[in-house]
């Protein structure tokens, strides 16, 4: 791994890409692939990366946008709820 990192960054360098630029990246590609191995799961993630939730979310929404709104909707569980006792009860029957 250690040849192949030195290969990129010699890669890099020669085609004139700028320290910050790959930093950058690498911190994008390395987020959204612990965000593919957690199916989506921003507070999963973010424990792995040791960050807190908001500042990965605010990341996400940082790479276009559209990222951030993938995971959400990844993350996301649709839960159908019982509609309560209550709203079933007739209007005026209620005790």
């Amino acid at each position: 791994m250690k040849t192949a990192l030195e290969d990129l960054v010699s890669e890099m360098i020669d085609r004139g890409i700028y320290f910050e630029d790959a930093v950058n990246e690498f911190e994008k590609r390395f987020i959204l692939k612990i965000m593919e191995r957690n199916r989506g799961n921003i507070s999963k993630t973010a424990d792995v990366l040791h960050i807190h939730r908001n500042t990965l979310s605010k990341k996400l929404e940082s790479y276009n946008g559209h990222e951030a709104t993938a995971a959400k909707k990844t993350a996301r569980k649709v839960v159908k709820r019982k509609s309560s006792v209550r709203s079933r009860i007739p209007k005026g029957k209620a005790h």
